[in-house]
């Protein structure tokens, strides 16, 4: 049985707030890599067309045998499908890619501002919603305007935002727009993509003092701040140790230095650039 909590988002689908992505998981090592992430307790798993590894994530979840409804599987569709009818096409593929009849989250991934296509796009998803073929639909990556011009021009607010987020990009501004419109805020990169972060002297003394790993104490944080994140690793130790947060709390003063460390610093991609 999985102990994560869930978020209730904004048309009732229930969501665990912690899952496990594939961003960068080769195919042949992602089929292992998900079904070690369902041993250690995830129950949501983030994939992407993009990230071509739907196939690999499909086998994983469909030979579980865990039933689909304790299952919640989120894809996106990517910026070069963007468009109603190529999205349509898209989202059709990547159902076949996994091997499901239906997905529980359905992204756009980037607004991709460039091309203009995530309102036309996004009556696409609209369309896969009420079909029932996506139990919820969301963004990734949008900022506040493209959320302002989505919500509208169309008729289904998103039920998430998947965008990066870490102690060095806190997305304040970002997040208390989500609040103010129901939108379930998701963080990638939740970890800041590893490496120097996980060196920062703050988060380091902090997990000291609880007896933690410095990734451990980042997704506490995350879930105290009511994020959904969706830690990635192919290491089954660290699979496990990043599922292994609940039985601990960050006191306010860790929660107020951790707030110090928000630089700004944006490790992936400008949404507003991104083509």
């Amino acid at each position: 049985m999985s102990t994560v909590p869930h978020i209730d988002l904004n048309n009732g689908v229930r969501m665990p707030q912690l899952g496990f992505g594939v961003w960068r998981i080769p195919q042949d090592r992602t089929t292992e890599a998900v079904r070690a992430a369902l041993d250690a307790g995830y129950r949501s798993v983030d994939t992407a067309a993009v990230y071509e590894n739907e196939e690999g994530t499909g086998r994983a979840l469909v030979g579980s045998g865990l039933p689909r409804e304790e299952l919640f599987v989120t894809t996106k569709v990517w910026n070069s499908e963007q468009g109603f009818d190529a999205t349509l096409r898209a989202f059709d593929a990547s159902l076949e890619r996994l091997g499901l009849e239906y997905v529980d989250l359905y992204l756009i991934h980037w607004p991709a501002p460039a091309k203009d296509l995530y309102v036309e796009t996004w009556t696409a998803l609209e369309r896969i919603h009420a079909e029932g073929r996506a139990k919820a639909i969301g963004v990734s990556n949008f900022q506040v305007p493209h959320l302002r011009r989505l919500i509208g021009e169309t008729s289904v607010v998103p039920a998430v935002n998947q965008v990066e987020l870490h102690p060095w990009l806190q997305q304040r501004e970002l997040r208390e727009f989500h609040a103010e419109h129901g939108i379930a805020t998701e963080a990638w990169g939740p970890l800041g993509r590893g490496g120097d972060l996980l060196r920062e002297p703050t988060l380091v003394r902090i997990a000291e003092r609880h007896g933690r790993s410095v990734a451990q104490v980042m997704l506490r944080w995350h879930l105290q701040l009511g994020n959904i994140a969706i830690p990635k690793s192919v290491t089954p130790s660290r699979i496990r140790e990043n599922i292994d947060v609940f039985d601990f709390t960050l006191d306010d003063e860790d929660l107020a230095a951790v707030a110090e460390l928000d630089s700004g610093q944006r490790l992936g991609p400008d949404p507003d650039t991104m083509a």
